[in-house]
């Protein structure tokens, strides 16, 4: 009896342990179960991510060169003659690397550093969204959407000339702030536009402006447009008129409610005509300042005005025969006349101009090598009470230049 219930008591201890093995074994199948489906989901959904959603680009440009020039002054009635070089051209050397980040379908981070002038800058840094078919809104440090020039045609492997117009890029302000930009169709014609709410420029003691501060130095903000008009079907023409104003005095200065207002007009035209391609552009800057009472850089107890109104121009021809078979179709002649006036009777008054001519090699779309000779004259309008009258310089230079996009 005694050896039966023995045995009784071990048989039931045994169904008891396996009776909560069982069960663990059972929750523990539970949780690699619910595991294994956490993993299967996650691998759906990488597997799911389309290609390209998320995308890293380094483009940019590179421009390397030679310049010699001549330089003659004459003030009162004696002339000065300096001569030089410069190799790489320090004027003209720059390597700006983009980079680019495609983040979804819908949103762009742009950011260009450059190297230039043996220093080191950043053309702009932005993040864009496409918010909609013919909406782009930007934000960051960008450049101002004034005229077409500084935004579209002053990179080194787009420009057909190693120069820039006088003026032109520098009435165009790289600056903080928001934008938005797109463009629809008006029947058979096309209409784009651009307009940017940034800081502003800041003006200083002397009368000239800079930009492209990450503080105001006033409450108020600039405001630039550009609307541009494309009237053919084949977008051969686009003419474009942009403004901009804002404040740019400081608060307690001398210069404390100064205003400044600017408009542009600009014209690029680019047809073929057989075996020929004909591109012209041109614009038309005017930039004014409202009267303030300067210091005198003479006797800085006495204060002096002028009228701070500058304009710029230039028009630009250039012709390729494309058509042609032979290594003549990867040569491309272009002339460009500028014009820049800065205002009388400041301290850098001047009244410039400038006939460029150029011969460039396209290696291809994107490479370019070019030849291009500037003849230079600026007639000082400077104030001579204040000492800054320079006389008259001219200056004719000759540059080679290679330009190419990364």
């Amino acid at each position: 009896m005694k050896k039966q219930y023995l045995l009784l008591k071990i048989f039931i201890c045994f169904s008891w342990i396996t009776f909560f093995q069982n069960k663990a074994g059972a929750q523990q199948t539970v949780v690699d179960s619910s595991l294994l489906d956490r993993i299967a989901a996650l691998e759906k959904k990488v597997a799911e991510k389309r290609s390209g959603e998320d995308h890293f680009m380094v483009a940019g440009l590179t421009s390397i060169g030679f310049s010699s020039y001549k330089t003659t002054n004459t003030l009162n009635g004696i002339s000065a003659v300096s001569k030089g070089n410069s190799f790489p051209d320090a004027n003209h050397y720059e390597f700006s690397p983009m980079f680019l980040w495609r983040h979804g379908k819908n949103f762009l981070l742009e950011f260009e550093p450059s190297f230039n002038n043996n220093g080191l800058s950043v053309n702009w840094a932005d993040v864009s969204w496409f918010a909609a078919p013919g909406l782009i809104l930007r934000a960051g440090y960008f450049v101002l959407p004034f005229g077409s020039y500084a935004k579209r045609l002053a990179a080194g492997w787009i420009n057909k000339l190693a120069t820039d117009p006088m003026g032109i890029a520098g009435m165009t302000p790289t600056d903080y702030g928001i934008e938005a930009e797109g463009g629809f169709p008006l029947g058979d014609m096309k209409m784009n536009y651009d307009i940017a709410l940034t800081n502003g420029s800041q003006l200083h003691p002397d009368g000239t402006l800079t930009s492209g501060n990450i503080t105001d130095n006033n409450n108020g903000k600039t405001v630039t447009a550009r609307v541009g008009l494309l009237p053919f079907s084949n977008a051969s023409l686009e003419v474009g008129v942009s403004g901009m104003f804002g404040k740019v005095g400081t608060p307690g200065s001398v210069t404390q409610d100064a205003k400044g207002n600017a408009y542009a007009f600009d014209l690029n035209y680019v047809k073929n005509f057989n075996p020929v391609l004909l591109n012209i552009k041109a614009q038309y800057n005017i930039q004014n300042v409202s009267n303030v009472n300067y210091i005198n850089p003479v006797d800085t107890t006495k204060t002096y005005t002028f009228n701070n109104h500058a304009v710029s121009s230039f028009a630009q021809c250039s012709i390729r025969p494309v058509n042609v078979n032979s290594f003549i179709k990867n040569l491309e002649a272009a002339g460009r006349y500028t014009m820049y006036n800065t205002p009388g009777n400041s301290t850098f008054g001047s009244d410039q101009h400038a006939v460029t001519v150029g011969l460039s090699y396209w290696l291809n779309w994107r490479t370019v090598f070019k030849v291009t000779y500037e003849s230079y004259t600026g007639n000082s309008t400077a104030s001579k009470d204040l000492g800054a009258f320079t006389g008259k310089t001219s200056t004719n230079t000759l540059f080679v230049q290679f330009s190419i996009q990364l």
